[in-house]
């Protein structure tokens, strides 16, 4: 889950701060398994995700605005894997 820090009635309180980004382990590593992946290969997916919703990317509007996202995630997951 992301929480953005820039949104809501106090929002310009440290505008440098992008938010927070939560992420569950055992889900996680559920998740990973069901993917047949390991579970540093999903967490390093899910902390790509979050952090591109706190920089106003949104696959939930779904569209060009998703496929943009996927792509962004895509490049990413790539420059991570040496």
């Amino acid at each position: 889950m992301a929480f953005a820090m820039h949104e809501g009635p106090f929002g310009d309180i440290s505008p440098n701060l992008l938010g927070d980004v939560a992420i569950c382990v055992d889900a996680a590593s559920r998740e990973a398994r069901d993917m047949a992946i390991t579970t540093e290969v999903r967490f390093d997916q899910l902390l790509i995700h979050g952090i591109l919703h706190l920089f106003g990317f949104d696959h939930e509007r779904g569209g060009e605005d998703g496929e943009t996202m996927r792509k962004k995630e895509e490049e990413l997951m790539k420059l991570l894997q040496f």
